[in-house]
């Protein structure tokens, strides 16, 4: 059955089968209320790619957002073989795997989505049995594996270029404020891989409950405010008994310390908050209270950041966080608000992307799609470009932006082409040995923690000589800082 989209689509046909259809207002099957819906730019299309998103439900929103997007793309890569099947997952388990039974059912070659990771699982060993490859849009780590891909936004890929970043600008040691919950456990277990990679340590992780608004007594222990505000009320009593005496010097150096609250500096010299909203600047403003500012330590941040107003919190600017790069995004996000009447969701844009990968795939020929899919040189997506591994991870190339008072700035741009010897931090584990030095763990069970992050407890050598050596240091610096000869 010929359809016909509105003059919105610029009069593309397309052609459009469903077992139930009712025509929307821009000619196409109303997908939320059937099970089935296609669309090509041929008749004679005959690489049948199932489309598997949530168009009703819970999130039919994002769903809807995506098939849009998928659509767009159908039209700009003008391949008369490409036809896309929606299949409707309902946003729940059971509709995804009805979805995926339906799609084998009517021969697709490979699948694009579902979006939730739980649909992802749903479906993933129907498609591994049969050998159809799925390209989903979820950001849940372990539901990948090899033939089931993901293009979603993954922590490694987000946590390993800012802390990459920092690095090149001089920064060495790291402390981690993470939510106590999977996705905590996920950054944490990036942060430790992109330290290795690195060369760089990992000092400090700090567990806080999710959704908190209160990060005083987490940070307090974080930053060891006790015990340094105690240092300085003993130095400051040692210097004022002195002074009282009748030494000159010890009055001077009285005076030059009464502005500071605590001895000893933080062994870290940047921190990353994957949080968002009031909660990152509620957090990152309580450090402040306990003596830890910018620039000596640098706030970090995941692309949560960029959903978040920052630019008035005083204590963010100068803040980095990685954002997905736009490089072409400009030309999508005005298409489809001309075409559907609102503003795309940056996710939107994979949709847009997986089908440009697919029409990529349908030009390969044979039935073994993985090297086309597993292309080390990767695409040029809407969003930069991006590439899949084996496990089904992926690479997205990312912009690092700096949070300023006029507004988020890009100062490093996400890079054009891929480094093909660059590939251990998403395919391969950390690798820990005796000498590792394990991070100090708070607000959570050590043994716990470390089992959550590295798959079991470790049997580390004892450091709290190095500890003791590293905290001698740290007073002498201080103290030399505000110009007080040690002995004081």
């Amino acid at each position: 059955m010929l359809k016909q989209f509105s003059a919105l689509f610029l009069g593309l046909a397309l052609v459009g089968c469903s077992t139930s259809s009712n025509v929307n207002h821009l000619g196409g099957a109303d997908a939320s209320s059937t099970d089935f819906s296609e669309i090509s730019l041929s008749e004679q299309a005959s690489f049948r790619v199932g489309v598997l998103l949530p168009l009703s439900g819970d999130a039919a929103r994002y769903g809807n957002g995506l098939k849009n997007a998928t659509m767009l793309a159908l039209e700009d890569v003008k391949n008369p073989n490409l036809i896309l099947q929606y299949y409707d997952t309902k946003s729940s388990t059971e509709g995804a795997r009805t979805a995926v039974q339906n799609a084998i059912n009517q021969n697709v070659q490979m699948i694009i989505g579902p979006l939730k990771s739980s649909s992802v699982r749903a479906i993933s060993d129907e498609t591994t049995r049969k050998n159809i490859p799925v390209i989903a849009f979820s950001t849940t780590e372990d539901v990948l594996q090899p033939s089931v891909y993901t293009l979603g936004l993954l922590v490694d890929e987000q946590v390993n270029r800012i802390i990459s970043y920092a690095v090149k600008q001089g920064r060495s040691r790291l402390a981690l404020l993470v939510p106590d919950n999977a996705t905590g456990i996920a950054v944490a277990k990036a942060a430790v891989n992109a330290a290795q990679k690195n060369n760089i340590i990992v000092t400090r992780i700090a567990f806080y409950p999710p959704n908190t608004s209160d990060f005083s007594n987490i940070l307090r222990e974080m930053t060891d405010y006790g015990t340094r505000h105690a240092r300085m009320e003993k130095l400051k009593n040692s210097l004022k008994a002195k002074a009282d005496a009748g030494d000159g010097e010890s009055a001077k150096a009285l005076k030059r310390v009464s502005t500071h609250d605590t001895l000893g500096e933080i062994d870290f010299d940047m921190v990353l908050i994957p949080e968002k909203g009031a909660q990152l600047k509620s957090a990152i403003a309580m450090f402040g209270y306990y003596d830890v500012f910018a620039p000596d330590v640098k706030f970090l941040g995941t692309s949560l950041w960029e959903n978040s107003k920052l630019n008035n919190e005083s204590t963010i600017i100068g803040s980095w966080y990685p954002a997905i790069s736009r490089s072409h995004s400009n030309y999508f996000v005005n298409k489809y608000a001309y075409v559907f009447g609102e503003r795309p969701q940056a996710l939107y844009a994979l949709g847009y992307d997986a089908v440009a990968l697919a029409n990529a795939i349908s030009k390969q020929g044979g039935n073994n799609y993985t090297p086309v899919i597993t292309n080390p040189d990767g695409y040029v997506g809407i969003n930069g470009m991006f590439r899949l591994f084996e496990n089904g991870r992926n690479q997205h190339s990312m912009d690092i932006v700096e949070v300023k008072k006029t507004g988020d700035v890009v100062i490093d741009e996400a890079p054009t082409r891929f480094d093909l010897t660059d590939v251990s931090t998403f395919t391969e584990e950390m690798d820990i040995t005796d000498t590792y030095r394990a991070p100090l763990i708070f607000g959570k069970d050590q043994t716990l923690a470390q089992t959550l992050i590295y798959g079991h407890q470790l049997n580390m050598v004892n450091q709290d000589d190095l500890y003791e050596a590293e905290e001698r240091d740290s007073i002498r610096r201080s103290l030399q800082k505000m110009n007080i000869m040690v002995g004081n």
